[in-house]
Parts: C-alpha cells; structure tokens; sequence
C-alpha cells in the first residue's frame, strides 16, 4: 500500500520549546507522501528528527544561463546548496531557486520566498519517473500483446496476457465507443483505450508502497482533460459550433444569455470536470489511508496503550480502503473514459434541425 515504510514526521526543532515534546506533523506527512518530490523515497527507520531515510535519487534539469544537470542528492534534503556551472541552486519547499553561494532565502509571512526567484525547471521527478514507468509497462504489455495477433491472427483463441486483456477492449468498444460515437467509433478506439489503460496502470500505480501519485495530481489530470479537449475540437462539426453560437429556435435576445453559458459548459467546464474528478477521487483515497495510519501515531501521543490498541483497528480499516481503492482505480479510469466518449459523441453527432421544431 502507498503507507508502507511510514515514519511519523515532527514539527521542526524552531516549532516548539527546549524540553517539550514534538508534535506530530500530519499534515506535513500526508502530504510528503502524496506530493511530488526530487528523490524517490523507498524506505524510513527510526523515528523524528533520527529516522534514516532511504530514497533514489532523481536527476535535476534546470535552464538557467546553460543547461544544468545534477542529482538531487547534492541538495542533501535541501539543507546544501548546489553549484553547477556557476549558478548556485537551493532546494526549498519542493521548489528549486537561483541563489548565491550562501543560498540564504528570505520569505514573507505567507511563507514565499521573497530574494530569489524559482530556475526554469525539467526535472525528472517522482510523478515523472511514475509517468515513464506506466508508459514502458504499457509498452512491454501492448506491443506483446499485438505480436501475438500478428502471429497468430484475430480469429485463434487468445492465450496469456492477451485473453485478460481482449474482453477489457470489447467491454470499452460495446459499451463506451459504440453507444456514444455510432459508426464512427473506430477512429477514436484508439485514443479511447490509451486514455483507459493509461490511467488505471497509473491508479495502481499510486497504491505501490513506494507513494508514485500521478493520477492524483491536478497537473497530470488537466493534462489528460486537455487530450481530449483538442481532440473534440478538432472533430467537431458545423451543429456543435451552430449550436454553441447560435443556438436553433432560441429567441434572440436569450441567445445573449444562452451563447455564453454554452461556451461555458462546452469549452471550459467539460475539460474541467474530467481533470478534477480524477484528480479529487484519487487525491482523497490516498489521503484516508494515509490518514488512518496516522491515527495510530495520534492515538500514541496521548497515551502508549491506546496506541497499541488501535493497531488493529487502523490495519483493518486500511486493508478495506486498500481493496476499496483497487476498484476505484479501475472505476474512475473507466468514468474518464467514458465521458471523453459522451463528449466527443455530442460535438460529431449529426443534428437534424427540421426535427427540433414542432408543428402548431
């Protein structure tokens, strides 16, 4: 599960008093799991401030006056600056910044950094690394997949991976393509089927114990909601634009308030609902487990015993969401895919306008 190897982090040593205890950060530790990173954390021992952490480090690409590549070791979990080329770099808040040798950082009171401005950054990070990786699994499963139609033809009983994966792209081409796009289905089975697999290997992706959450950022979502954007615009016709624009048998003066709610909902919120659902349904399965694992740490705060007696409370509640997460990848995968049909469907579909009008 994405909680495996979860050490509990404290307030820093600025945050409370000599002598008292530090306070568990959980919202510092949820979100340290689910957020993008420069490393990839595998493994923690040891508890606070004397955990060792076990991670991979990832390479650092920035543009600043040349190209400057480096690992993201060299920032030592951003307490070194790093000098590349001339340039010196810091790492601070999970953004890197141009600074000079002292890498000395002045915020203001919201907590932004006010004496250094952010390097043009392209990085391999961890979502990054997650993106490449479900992009090589699909490859290796794909392409096995269609040597063995090549070899042995569509009508020879399939066998291996390929028997799991035929009735997964009949079920999206009966059930999807077919009652949304009609005799047009075919073109868009291949995007349809990208977007599919695409986001649930990286859904399960999410539930490694090693914390990837691409689907569960709202960059890598908007993204995928902007595929499909460009695709139905540029395969929409004459009536989905007629009725955006000039809506048939609407009086004149409501197309003044008609047009801009269609333009509304048609170029702006469908792309915006696709990209946020996946992202929020996601985002928030990873935060309950987490969440619920962190309880116990809470529980032990107050008191050792009741700690230890809400152990197996919290590995039975996260076993659940565990398996409960297992069919929400593959549902909301399925949703996205879904919807990208609907949608594409409305802006190809052939209206018949002599239909829409009634008869006195």
């Amino acid at each position: 599960m994405v909680v495996l190897g979860l050490t509990p982090s404290f307030a820093s040593e600025h945050g409370h008093a000599e002598g008292e205890e530090p306070k568990l950060d959980i919202k510092g530790e949820i979100f340290g799991h689910i957020g993008d990173s420069y490393d990839w954390h595998l493994f923690s021992f040891g508890e606070g401030h004397d955990a060792t952490h076990i991670s991979v480090p990832l390479p650092v690409i920035l543009f600043q006056d040349g190209v400057h590549v480096f690992m993201s070791s060299k920032f030592h979990h951003g307490h070194d600056v790093v000098e590349s080329n001339g340039q010196y770099f810091k790492l601070e808040k999970g953004k890197i910044y141009l600074t000079d040798a002292s890498g000395a950082l002045q915020m203001d009171e919201k907590g932004a950094v006010t004496n250094a401005k952010p390097a043009f950054d392209i990085s391999i990070t961890k979502n990054v690394l997650c993106l490449l990786l479900s992009v090589v699994i699909l490859l290796v499963l794909m392409t096995g997949v269609a040597k063995k139609y090549k070899q042995n033809g569509a009508h020879k009983a399939p066998s291996g991976f390929q028997n799991a994966l035929e009735p997964i792209i009949g079920f999206i081409q009966d059930n999807v393509a077919k009652p949304n796009l009609g005799k047009k289905y075919l073109k868009f089975m291949p995007l349809l089927l990208t977007l599919f697999f695409f986001i649930w290997v990286n859904n399960l992706l999410g539930l490694l114990p090693f914390g990837f959450n691409l689907t569960g950022n709202i960059a890598a979502t908007l993204l995928l909601a902007l595929v499909f954007f460009v695709v139905m615009l540029a395969n929409a016709n004459k009536d989905f634009w007629g009725h955006i624009f000039n809506p048939p048998g609407v009086p004149t003066g409501i197309k003044f308030i008609l047009v801009p709610i269609e333009i509304l909902s048609n170029l702006l919120i469908k792309p915006a609902a696709l990209a946020i659902r996946l992202f929020a349904n996601i985002f928030a399965g990873h935060t309950i487990i987490l969440s619920i694992v962190l309880l116990i740490f809470i529980f032990s705060a107050i008191s050792k015993v009741a700690g230890i007696a809400f152990v197996p409370v919290s590995v039975g509640f996260t076993i659940f969401m565990f398996f409960l997460e297992l069919l929400v990848a593959a549902i909301q995968a399925f949703i996205f895919t879904n919807l990208t049909a609907v949608f594409i469907g409305q802006a190809i579909e052939e209206h018949h306008h002599g239909d829409d009008h009634g008869h006195h």
